[in-house]
């Protein structure tokens, strides 16, 4: 079995890893295989990044030959007993269940379930959309950032070039099969700061400033959109924008900004429980029948779902789920929600930080 180690030297990850783990407690992992399946390919390389002494290091066991599976788990496993967290990309689907199915197929009695997991491919996935990723590929996602591989060889080409190596060791065949593992391990650290997408949509929001600008539309008319800036809790590494249903969102170092329209006019409230009002058509409203039944009866009919509201003019921001209370809808049948822009809204910085969340949410979806 081959072992080798590497200091990465100057290297700082640019991303507080503290919001994970303890930096001496995570351990990154990625493993090389000749195929998909435990059962019917072979376990040849187990690389690992890790923190020790101030520095970034990586680790990788390369088996020599097919029957040095059990080595490499043996190694891995006694190197990783001083680790709470593995880190890895698309590991929940791959690395993971590989190793599990080989440690079983060699009656090897190592677990994981001591370990507290972070699948970096799907904190990133969950962004896919709002970053405009054609896809989350681990070097799709170094390319967006910038990230320059000095391997140029796919996990694929290099099955031949193990399958190479069995049958005629070569200095040059371990190089290629361990620079791409490292480079592999070097990019999971690189991308980490990727993670900051993912803080700015499930972690609280600061609401630093908001506004309201009326413009004309290029009809002429004058329309009102709210302005709304937002300090993020993890500074992102490259500026992005998203817009979707009239919204829009810029995200750039530790600030976001964010235009959302405002919609001026008379939407209807309705009320939950419709037996217990009476519907005015005269009036074109509902009235609860404690009230109601002083309206002459001729005026008055029982209230259904559809006709069991009142009406209010005024300003409103849209939502995408019941975030704030009571909504507002044009018609019954309408799937758009809204809620008042009121005066004390206005006034209220944490309910805007709340509503920046709601949007970026949306448009993570939706962009």
């Amino acid at each position: 079995m081959k072992v080798s180690q590497e200091i990465l030297q100057d290297y700082t990850i640019q991303y507080p890893i503290e919001k994970l783990c303890e930096p001496e407690k995570i351990l990154f992992l990625d493993i090389e295989t000749t195929g998909f399946t435990a059962r019917s390919s072979y376990l040849y390389l187990i690389g690992c990044a890790f923190f020790r002494e101030g520095s970034w290091q990586t680790i990788q066991w390369m088996a020599e030959n097919y029957q040095e599976e059990t080595q490499l788990l043996d190694a891995f496993f006694r190197f990783a007993e001083n680790y709470t967290m593995l880190a890895h990309y698309n590991g929940n689907n791959f690395d993971l269940p590989y190793l599990m199915e080989k440690c079983r197929q060699l009656e090897l009695p190592y677990s994981l379930d001591s370990f507290e997991g972070i699948d970096l491919y799907r904190r990133i996935a969950s962004c896919k959309t709002f970053l405009c990723l054609e896809n989350c590929k681990q070097k799709t996602v170094e390319k967006f950032l910038g990230i320059n591989r000095e391997d140029i060889c796919s996990g694929g080409d290099l099955i031949g070039v193990y399958q190479d190596y069995v049958t005629a060791p070569s200095e040059e065949g371990a190089r290629l099969l361990l620079l791409h593992n490292r480079d592999d391990l070097k990019g999971m650290l690189s991308i980490l700061p990727m993670l900051a997408y993912q803080d700015a949509l499930h972690l609280p929001l600061k609401a630093k400033k908001v506004q309201a600008n009326r413009y004309r539309d290029s009809a002429g008319g004058v329309r009102t959109e709210l302005l709304i800036s937002i300090g993020l809790p993890t500074p992102v590494p490259k500026a992005v924008m998203a817009s979707s249903c009239g919204c829009f969102a810029k995200l750039e170092g530790a600030l976001g900004e964010l235009r959302v329209p405002v919609r001026e006019g008379e939407l209807k409230y309705f009320y939950a429980n419709y037996k217990d009002y009476y519907y005015l058509p005269e009036e074109d409203l509902a009235l609860h029948k404690s009230v109601a039944t002083f309206v002459e009866k001729e005026k008055r009919v029982q209230a259904t779902a559809q006709n069991c509201y009142t009406r209010k003019n005024s300003q409103y921001l849209r939502q995408w789920s019941p975030l704030f209370a009571p909504f507002f809808k044009k018609d019954y049948s309408d799937r758009e929600l809204y809620f008042e822009l009121t005066d004390e809204m206005k006034r209220n910085r944490s309910a805007f930080a709340s509503y920046a969340s709601h949007i970026l949410n949306m448009l993570a979806e939706n962009a």
